[in-house]
This record gives structure tokens, sequence and C-alpha cells, in this order.
């Protein structure tokens, strides 16, 4: 099952500072079809306005997955995390029994990120925030693990439930085959480009909901880049 989910489609708006679109019910866009796929439950695509952002506000048990497509911004914590995090970065906040941040855009354009929430698999824990950046030429060609809840992965930021967020690049014409476990739920979004998924076509920033799938073959219409969660 391959359920197409087009840009134009989603949830969301323009709140000055922030043009937002909503994957998954969230805020004031609530569709009851788009709760949730499996473990995951938001997959926000945000562009924040230069000189503004999200002011310090709370979350709990929820672990909070931020992909920086263009731009950069700070990130702050009341663990006493600051970071700037720039195109490439991925920074996983697990907010555990309770965490305070602000995310915020102190260049001169425009900052776009995706902000994807998977639920972990227990409440409650010590908070805690991990940075990463991951260049483009380290996805090329190959999906890499940004962050998981399996203790294989290493290199990738740590999640709190059994999912994983994957990056790939692709250039035009390059295919790539994925095989995921026919039970787990998947959800991708091109970054940037045009591309095939088992010959249905994808536009950047579309949406893609995948179940009991055997394998997904990607095609690359031209220089294209995907981010996707494999989740419980």
């Amino acid at each position: 099952m391959i359920d197409m989910r087009p840009y134009k489609t989603l949830g969301g708006g323009h709140h000055g500072w922030l043009k937002t679109r909503h994957h998954f019910s969230f805020a004031d866009y609530q569709e009851e079809e788009r709760d949730c796929w499996g473990a995951l439950s938001v997959w926000n695509d945000n562009e924040i306005a230069p000189g503004a952002g999200f002011p310090a506000h709370p979350h709990a048990n929820i672990d909070i997955i931020t992909f920086v497509r263009q731009g950069a911004i700070i990130h702050d914590d009341s663990l006493g995390n600051s970071a700037r995090m720039e195109a490439g970065s991925v920074q996983v906040l697990s907010a555990g029994s309770g965490i305070r941040h602000s995310e915020y855009n102190a260049d001169g354009v425009p900052a776009h990120l995706f902000q994807i929430w998977i639920k972990p698999e227990q409440s409650g824990g010590q908070p805690e925030w991990t940075g990463r950046r991951f260049p483009k030429s380290d996805r090329a060609g190959e999906f890499v693990i940004l962050a998981s809840g399996f203790q294989q992965d290493q290199e990738a930021a740590p999640l709190r439930s059994g999912a994983r967020v994957l990056g790939l690049t692709l250039t035009s014409g390059q295919r790539i085959e994925y095989r995921p476990d026919r039970n787990r739920h998947l959800y991708l979004v091109p970054a940037s480009g045009k591309v095939l998924i088992n010959g249905i076509y994808a536009a950047e920033r579309d949406g893609i909901a995948v179940a009991d799938e055997d394998s997904l073959v990607f095609e690359a219409l031209d220089d294209c880049e995907i981010v996707m969660v494999d989740a419980p």
C-alpha cells in the first residue's frame, strides 16, 4: 500500500513568522485519517522567517527529530544545550519526563526544516538532546541512518523507540531499492527534487505513506533528497 499525500492537500497555514504544513493532525488541523502512522505522530514542514522562531516551551514523552533542509536554527534547552544546526543537520530531543526548548532563526534568510515526532516505547526518563551533521555526500546513492532506536546504529542520533530516520540523495536517473519489513510503517518526503517510488510520482515535499510492501524502488527524475521514517 502506497498512499500519496500531495503537498497541496496538507494542513497548516501562514502565521506571519512561520509558514507550516502538517502531514498529520496537528494544532488546528485535524484529519481523522491522518492522525498518525504507527509510532509516527507528527511531520511538520516549517519555514521560519529571519529573526524569528519558537520561544521556549515544554514537551514530555515524545521524541522530536528536526532535519534542517535549508538555512540554520539555534537550539537552546533547559538542560543547558545550545547549538547552531545548519542544513544537513539532525537533532533529536527525547523529552522524557519533561524539557523546555526553543528554536530560533538568527540568520538573514528563512530556515526550512522538517520536524518529526515519534512516540517512545516508554514514558518518563531523563530528557536528552543529541545533534548530528550528515553531509549530503555521506547520503549519496544509499540510505544513511540519521536517528535510530537500535543499538547497532551507533553513529545515529538515539531514539527511544524501535524506529529509524533515514536520509538519501540521488542524482537524476539513479535508482535504489529499499526492502522494508511488511509490518512496519514507512513515511517519506522528498526534501527536494522529484522521484518515482514503485512507479508512483512524488514531487518535492509530497508525503508518501507505505505499508505491506516487500520492496520500494526509488528512481530519481532529477537530483533529489529524501527523508524517510521506518517505524513500528
